[in-house]
């Protein structure tokens, strides 16, 4: 007798596309992931410290280079030094519209200690609630 060919339901969906999809989203974003940096190219000192877990809002990073000088990840052009009025008014205009925005620093190993110090009181007189300081691991 004649037999009917077994038909597929409706409802099967075909994810062969979205796999293309998925995996060229995937490779642009390996990409890009490196180029966008940011701040000022510190020498970090190496510490043995456990890596903070992510958050939802990025972090304020306030950077200090081998020179002393004041850098911020934010406003016109990140990677030109500020003046510490004008640092200050960044970072404040930042945690105004940002209250629980963390903040880090990112300093040059060779810089010396007061100088962050210096650089932590700026952020709190900013009205920055905590600070971090960023290290690079021990290899």
């Amino acid at each position: 007798m004649y037999q009917r060919k077994k038909r597929r339901p409706v409802s099967d969906i075909n994810v062969v596309p979205y796999i293309d999809v998925m995996l060229v989203l995937l490779i642009i974003f390996m990409v890009t992931a490196p180029l966008v940096t940011q701040g000022v190219k510190v020498d970090l000192p190496d510490a043995n410290a456990e890596p903070v877990e992510q958050e939802e809002i990025p972090p304020l990073i306030a950077s200090m280079d081998a020179q002393g000088q004041y850098y911020l990840n934010v406003g016109n052009d990140p990677k030109s030094p500020l003046t510490i009025p004008d640092f200050l008014a960044l970072v404040e205009l930042e945690i105004q519209n940002q209250p629980k925005k963390p903040v880090v620093i990112k300093a040059d190993g060779s810089v010396a200690y007061d100088k962050i110090v210096q650089m932590m009181v700026t952020l709190q007189k900013a009205g920055v609630p905590s600070v971090g300081l960023m290290t690079e691991p021990e290899q």
